[in-house]
């Protein structure tokens, strides 16, 4: 660990008779510099560092799973129009009408104990997240597939993949970006939601969510064990959310000129 304890070190020392974190503060000191985590005694800098981990792993990876199904349905949709667009609205409407929270809860009941959860998390948030990028690069695809140069292509005979590919895909991406990483705090957020409600990752794998939702019992004995976790799940999601508006003002042709 870097704070002198690794995150899956229990020492009963830590503890007070009452399983609560020995010494102030929750336990902070020279050798655990957050404190401990109430109950188990494991070192709380660890837990958030290896959390860290978790949450940027299921935060990126169902990031990737929904944006690269977001830009080909949108692209479909924006470009081809007529039943295309009809079938990608409809299956849009019908995934951001499917309750979630419960698919989430099932799906954790029935998923095997000794397989990864972070692939679950991953795919079902990835699974779910795909509507509102669709959407957005449908929207941008249109505008392009009006340009006179699409337009040429196509009277040239030029097939919807090389459109696809050199014309329409080059002119959504720095919208694809911008909206990736706008996005990507609020997947980070739902991962620790879940864990939170106890449907994600499983003890002892370190997870903000599951630490904050476990905080909730400890607050008034120890609200260390809330303040770091929450802070570092803040933290992230806030430097994410200025990464994507610094983007967002980088690649805005209206801003170039500034």
């Amino acid at each position: 660990g870097l704070s002198g304890t690794a995150p899956f070190t229990y020492p009963p020392e830590a503890l007070s008779p009452t399983t609560a974190p020995a010494g102030i503060l929750g336990g902070v000191s020279a050798e655990h510099w957050f404190g401990v985590e109430p109950g188990t005694g494991r070192d709380l800098f660890s837990l958030v560092v290896y959390g860290a981990r978790t949450s940027l792993l299921i935060g990126l990876g169902s990031t990737v799973i929904a944006t690269i199904i977001g830009v080909v349905l949108g692209i479909v949709a924006g470009a081809r129009g007529g039943w295309a667009e009809k079938v990608v609205g409809f299956a849009t409407d019908v995934t951001l009408g499917f309750p979630f929270l419960i698919f989430a809860i099932a799906l954790s009941a029935i998923f095997p104990v000794d397989a990864p959860r972070e692939l679950m998390l991953i795919g079902v948030l990835g699974l779910f997240g795909w509507p509102s990028i669709a959407r957005v690069v449908a929207a941008e695809t249109r505008v392009v597939a009006r340009q006179p140069y699409v337009t040429a292509s196509r009277v040239m005979g030029a097939r919807f993949g090389h459109i696809f590919r050199h014309q329409v895909l080059p002119n959504v991406t720095p919208t694809i970006i911008i909206y990736s990483c706008i996005s990507l705090p609020g997947r980070i957020s739902a991962e620790a939601t879940l864990s939170f409600l106890g449907v994600g990752v499983l003890p002892p794998t370190p997870s903000w969510g599951r630490s904050i939702g476990d905080a909730i019992n400890w607050v008034t004995v120890d609200p260390m064990f809330l303040i770091f976790p929450a802070g570092a799940l803040f933290i992230v999601t806030f430097a994410f959310n200025i990464l994507g508006d610094a983007i967002r003002d980088a690649l805005d042709p209206r801003k170039a000129g500034r």
